[in-house]
């Protein structure tokens, strides 16, 4: 699996100069310093807290694997700024919460929203979280609770926004709905689980669990659970191959050739919001590219 090296330096430069009161990117000492993990929850807060915060997204590349992300402990420093942090949770980036643990004591009070505790997940459950339909409004009504609280004086604002982006994901259901309507049930593989709770969702039939748990690990399947896999797709016992591609190694990247050889429909995924993106279109373009496949277009 390609690995993520993250140059932690780099990063500790970057976050505080953005952060810094002399940084124009500070509009001002009462902006709301706001840390999101993931980008896709960035993106979130920026939506919801317009003018009014200032947010870092630490996970942004959606061309690295974010699972690998390689940190030391001076990372915490990036966070000496931030009066909310917002993060994936689930064991998604088990260095953060170690890292937080040790930097608590140094820093100012600060409010964290865990998206996997809005939605009742824990470490050892599918930790791709926003690819669950009801993740994103419970993290969006977190979040703007918080800039309620935090910032009165703009609360009519802040739930203008609310509405906005609740209404703005509402086609994502949709779709999601228009899927289950004609494609529950039928049968599909991935070679990883990132796609697993929309897959659900749809009613879709997921093959190949174990190769998938194994890629996201980053450790080998069993001899079994390829030869399974490779059965799957030879004989086309699946519509569609569902290919993450920021966990790619040997064992995906074999899948994928077989797929095409065998003429299996490929949809490709990935964890991290691409750029220019927002986060409904990500999900739109990813549920309409399935629906293609599921139509049998072979890419």
């Amino acid at each position: 699996m390609k690995r993520l090296i993250a140059t932690v330096s780099a990063l500790i430069i970057l976050y505080i100069s953005l952060f810094s009161p002399t940084s124009s990117q500070a509009t001002s000492h009462q902006t709301i310093q706001v840390i999101a993990v993931e980008n896709f929850y960035g993106e979130l807060v920026k939506m919801l807290g317009g003018p009014y915060v200032s947010v870092i997204s630490i996970l942004s590349n959606p061309n690295q694997d974010p699972h690998l992300l390689e940190a030391s402990p001076k990372i915490a420093r990036t966070y000496a700024s931030a009066q909310l942090l917002v993060y994936n949770g689930a064991n998604y980036n088990p260095w953060l919460p170690r890292l937080l643990s040790s930097s608590r004591k140094n820093r100012k009070p600060h409010t964290e929203i865990v998206a996997a505790d809005l939605v009742g997940k824990k470490p050892g459950d599918n930790p791709h979280l926003w690819y669950l339909p009801a993740t994103m409004p419970a993290v969006a009504r977190a979040v703007s609770a918080f800039l309620v609280q935090t910032d009165p004086a703009h609360k009519a604002d802040y739930a203008v926004r609310l509405t906005r982006f609740i209404d703005s994901i509402k086609p994502i259901d949709q779709k999601i709905a228009e899927l289950r309507q004609y494609y529950q049930g039928e049968p599909v593989t991935a070679t990883e689980s990132v796609f697993g709770y929309m897959a659900e969702a749809i009613g879709l039939t997921m093959h190949n669990k174990r190769f998938q748990l194994a890629a996201m690990n980053e450790t080998e399947p069993s001899a079994a659970d390829v030869a399974a896999f490779e059965h799957d797709l030879r004989t086309r016992q699946v519509r569609v191959l569902i290919y993450n591609n920021q966990a790619s190694d040997m064992s995906t990247q074999r899948m994928l050739k077989i797929a095409q050889q065998s003429h299996v429909p490929i949809v490709h995924v990935t964890e991290t919001e691409p750029d220019g993106k927002t986060y409904h279109q990500w999900m739109l373009e990813q549920l309409n590219a399935l629906q293609r496949a599921l139509e049998g277009q072979v890419q």
